[in-house]
């Protein structure tokens, strides 16, 4: 059944806001599990690319890694290889955590 079904059936039952509440329960669920930390996510995300700045170590959704050379008001100028500059759009790219100590192989 369609949503809209099951709300003219409920509205024709006499259910009143008692027919509503499981869906009004269902809708509150997923925005405090999946909406709300979605949201906070991407604020934080946008938050790094504000701050940004040339020399930068980046990466792009696509998997280019390079470093950032231009901060422009729409987009980034990336150095991906010596001499190699390419242009992205802002939202495209991510800031490179610090690199972690590389983990040594167990000696067997």
């Amino acid at each position: 059944m369609t949503t809209l079904n099951i709300m003219l059936q409920a509205a024709a039952n006499g259910g009143g806001l008692g027919a509503f509440l499981p869906l009004i329960l269902i809708f509150l669920v997923m925005w405090l599990f999946m909406i709300r930390p979605q949201n906070k996510k991407q604020k934080e995300i946008e938050k790094a690319r504000a701050a940004l700045k040339p020399g930068d170590k980046v990466i792009s959704n696509s998997g280019i890694y390079g470093k950032l050379r231009e901060v422009k008001e729409d987009s980034f100028i990336v150095e991906i290889s010596e001499n190699v500059r390419v242009r992205f759009e802002k939202s495209s790219i991510f800031a490179v955590p610090e690199a972690a100590p590389a983990k040594e192989e167990k000696k067997k």
